[in-house]
């Protein structure tokens, strides 16, 4: 098995002593790669198991947002996700948000306070109990 690390390298050693007692055999590490000898592998160890390690090992290191882990047969990769895209998205729509709130705010006060009808808010529909199992009804024999 094999675990490609791309920009994950710098904890490549970090990564290798975290699954050493969950995989059974001591993981080598040569370059950007992890390998992972498969005839020393506990039993019951599969490659989707080990991508779920390394997602808790990113988890703990703070990093799970940035990667992704892929798995294709009995190769992994480490991927880091691209944020700048999204990071451009978030300022655009927060700044929308204030020339919405404008808006309302212009419309209110050219409406007199007199002309806005006020909303009743609507009746909640009452909760249904919870269906209960009858109790068991003790017998008058029993009780002689």
């Amino acid at each position: 098995m094999k675990v490609v690390l791309g920009t994950l390298k710098d904890k490549g050693e970090l990564l290798v002593t975290f699954l050493e007692p969950r995989v059974g055999v001591k993981p080598s590490l040569s370059g950007d790669a992890i390998e992972i000898d498969d005839e020393g592998v506990r039993a019951g160890v599969k490659p989707r198991q080990v991508k779920t390690y390394i997602k808790r090992f990113l988890f703990m290191n703070g990093v799970r947002k940035n990667y992704r882990v892929f798995v294709a047969g009995k190769e992994l990769s480490i991927q880091e996700i691209e944020l700048e895209e999204k990071e451009e998205e978030k300022p655009k729509k927060e700044e929308a948000k204030p020339a919405e709130e404008e808006k309302p705010k212009e419309a209110e006060e050219e409406k007199p306070a007199e002309a806005a009808p006020e909303k009743a808010p609507k009746a909640a529909k009452p909760k249904k109990a919870a269906a209960k199992k009858p109790k068991a009804k003790k017998k008058a024999d029993e009780e002689d």
